[in-house]
Formats: C-alpha cells, structure tokens, sequence
C-alpha cells in the first residue's frame, strides 16, 4: 500500500490542511488519491449523523466518492481527548477495525493518506495511542510543526518519539499557524539543524490555505515520493 501518516505536535497545528495538500499534490499528477481520519472528536450532530469538519474536507478531496464513514471510523460529539469521549460512548477504539478501513481505501486508490488526531502521543484508551496505530498502519509518518513560540520543544520531543517507537519519519512540514511569530526563519533553521529528518517544505500563514497552495510547497518532497513510494527515513526531497 501506497500510504503516509500525517501526525502534528499539537491540536490545531494543521494536520489537516497539509493533509489535503499532499492529497492535492499527488492528484495533480493524475494519481487516485482517498484521505482518512480514522478518529474524530468535536463531531457536529447532522440528519445524517455526527460529522467532523476536517473529516469532511478530506472526504470532499478524496478521488473517488465515498460514505463518511468510510473515511472516519469513530466519531465523536465532544471537543475533548478522544480516549476521554470514547470512555464516556462506552466504546472502544478497534485498531483492527481502523487497519481493514485503511486497507479497502488502498484497493480502490494510488494513494491513502490518513490523518491522525490531535498530537503523537494522544492516548486512544487501553493503554495505546496514536503512535502505537502508525505503527500497526505501518505508513511511513511525515510530522506538521505548528510555527508558534514552543514549536521547537514541542517539534523536537514529537520527532525523537516518532523515532523511538519505530515509526518511519520521513520529515517534517512547518505550517506557520501564529502570523504574529517572531524570528520564523531562526525558528525553522534551528528546527532544520536538530531534527533528524528533512524539512518537506514550509507553509506561509494563511487563515485558511487552499490545497493548491499547500501543494506547491509541498511539491519537491511529493515528487519524489511518486518516484519512491517506499521513501526511507530521512531521504532528502531533491
């Protein structure tokens, strides 16, 4: 399967607009491209169910027209920590469930790309996390560093986690979401010379960027995974 994880430092680090830039970017070249996020909380209440903004973006990009709940699994109406909303539900995350969701995407396109929720270490209940479901996707990670004051702790301790769980981080994307940041460029510069992976490209704050604009600077890095989908930690994009 043809696939990359899309995990964040932190809530709101815009996981989700670099998500629909890759998937733009890969389409662009002709590609069927499906997105996933598996687990959702802050779901809106709809005729039709509960529906999350960001899954529903992800669904609109998709290549091919799919139900909602092919493209996020478990939904959840309270903004909160989904292991806390899923205890509240009386339900529990089935990483087997979600593995078979990412597995019929991947008949059906090129490319699957699944967003996780909130940051790395986000607890899923049973003692597991969003790290421990990239590693049982076995998709290579690409980690999003919200440019904010703190992105570089947070950046640093994000990447050596992804790393030391055995996950394969194949660089990281700045998304500058404080259009307010003082001294961006130090910021990214250090981030370059610490972390061990490439930059993947670097997102100007914008409210609310298209997926062609995120796409373009994204583009060298997504070239290269066209030509090297099996793209190995720390590949450089050319």
């Amino acid at each position: 399967m043809n696939g990359l994880f899309i995990t964040g430092t932190d809530t709101g680090c815009g996981k989700t607009e670099i998500t629909l830039g890759v998937m733009q970017r890969l389409q662009s070249e002709g590609l069927q491209v499906l997105g996933m996020k598996p687990i959702a909380s802050g779901c809106q209440g709809t005729p039709q169910g509960l529906r999350n903004q960001d899954a529903t973006r992800i669904q609109r990009q998709g290549s091919l027209s799919l139900s909602y709940e092919q493209i996020n699994c478990y939904s959840f109406a309270a903004p909160i920590a989904p292991h806390i909303a899923a205890a509240e539900m009386a339900v529990e995350i089935s990483f087997s469930t979600i593995k078979s969701a990412v597995a019929a995407l991947s008949q059906q396109a090129d490319w699957v790309v699944v967003e996780g929720v909130g940051g790395w270490r986000v607890p899923l209940g049973s003692g597991r996390a969003i790290s421990d479901l990239a590693v049982v996707l076995d998709l290579p990670v690409v980690l999003v560093v919200g440019l904010k004051l703190g992105c570089i702790n947070h950046a640093l301790l994000t990447a050596e986690s992804i790393q030391a769980s055995g996950a394969r981080l194949v660089g990281w994307v700045g998304n500058q979401v404080d259009g307010s940041m003082d001294r961006v460029d130090e910021n990214i510069h250090t981030l370059q010379r610490t972390i061990d992976a490439p930059c993947l490209g670097v997102v100007s704050h914008m409210t609310r960027p298209a997926a062609e604009q995120v796409a373009e600077a994204l583009s060298r890095f997504c070239s290269q995974l066209i030509l090297n989908p099996n793209l190995s930690p720390g590949t450089p994009p050319r």
